[in-house]
């Protein structure tokens, strides 16, 4: 990084109670010095298009890690073959049960009837 003073700002022969000589780093201004008769401050440029660069990064870093916490999982686990071709189904919770209902038109004329899970007592042998 080469620092350097810009000297474009000539006080002239009637001296100003307060100067401001611009620092440049290159083409770009990275502050400006402030002088009076008694000090003499340093004041820096804030960066704005590296502020807001800054700022989109971290909003989209904060939007990433949220839709890949919110993703929701399969509704059921892994689906398998078992031996005799029954299917396994790893992992999934058994359904909820439903409210009665009235069975639809359809189903009361080819007799259908609503699928229903038994609760297997591990205690007890399933017969």
């Amino acid at each position: 990084m080469n620092t350097s003073l810009d000297t474009r700002l000539d006080a002239g022969p009637k001296a100003r109670a307060i100067t401001v000589v611009p620092v440049l780093d290159g083409e770009r201004p990275v502050g400006a010095w402030i002088v009076n008769r008694e000090t003499a401050v340093f004041r820096p440029v804030v960066d704005v298009t590296g502020l807001a660069g800054a700022i989109l990064a971290v909003a989209g870093a904060i939007a990433v890690t949220t839709v890949a916490v919110a993703r929701r999982r399969a509704a059921i686990g892994a689906v398998t073959m078992g031996p005799g071709g029954w299917v396994s189904v790893r992992g999934a919770a058994s359904p909820r049960p439903r409210a009665r209902t009235r069975r639809p038109w359809w189903a009361r004329l080819i007799g259908a009837h609503p699928l229903v899970t038994r609760d297997r007592n591990p205690r007890r042998p399933h017969r």
